[in-house]
């Protein structure tokens, strides 16, 4: 027998909230940061910091409770990174109707805590193969730079499908593509993510080689 979908009410204490929900919450932190600091792209995280962004999402979806129906983890996390991709859309469109050319502004990101650049390798590792010989930080920024140098839509069908927990149908029926479509987008972006990681890791052996020469 199919389980009966649970009124919200039935699973809310006096907070007004799921007593679940601080539980998934918490669990889902790190991919959801994962998801925000590689989906949004450098212009964005030029003014506006992935904690940040992480943080405004949270708020937004405890202001939105009236709406939410607890039917487990799955859809929770399905919510979540739904709420995460609209605030990322959002911000885009509110700094183009402010006519600033976001895409031409780099800047460096906040430093990362020894303890966030762990859990964003561990989130990182759903995707690619991180190097546990680097120092995380280094490595995190490693990986973020090869993500950066993938196709817009490589990047967002590898972020919803790895880090957004998207079946392939899932995330083709958010962007409008087949299932089929979806999964060439992964595949190809995870072999381009590949060979980009490859040439990095090349890149600074025969740097590290040349310096001690």
């Amino acid at each position: 027998m199919a389980d009966r979908p649970q009124d919200a009410s039935e699973n809310r204490g006096k907070s007004g909230k799921p007593p679940e929900l601080d539980r998934l919450l918490e669990r889902q932190l790190p991919a959801l940061h994962a998801f925000i600091r590689l989906q949004a792209g450098e212009a964005l995280l030029a003014r506006v910091s992935s904690s940040d962004l992480v943080q405004s999402v949270c708020r937004e979806l405890l202001e939105d409770l009236g709406d939410f129906e607890f039917r487990g983890e799955g859809p929770f996390k399905r919510w979540l990174f739904d709420k995460a991709r609209q605030k990322i859309v959002d911000h885009h469109r509110y700094h183009l109707r402010q006519k600033r050319d976001v895409r031409r502004e780099v800047a460096a990101r906040p430093a990362l805590t020894d303890g966030e650049a762990r859990d964003l390798l561990d989130c990182y590792a759903t995707f690619c193969t991180p190097s546990r010989e680097i120092i995380a930080r280094e490595e995190v920024e490693r990986i973020d730079a090869a993500f950066a140098q993938l196709p817009d839509e490589h990047r967002e069908m590898i972020a919803l499908c790895k880090l957004g927990g998207l079946t392939y149908a899932e995330a083709g029926e958010k962007t409008n593509r087949t299932e089929g479509q979806v999964r060439g987008l992964v595949a190809r972006g995870l072999a381009r993510l590949s060979h980009l990681l490859t040439r990095s890791s090349d890149s600074d052996a025969s740097s590290d080689s040349d310096a001690g020469s």
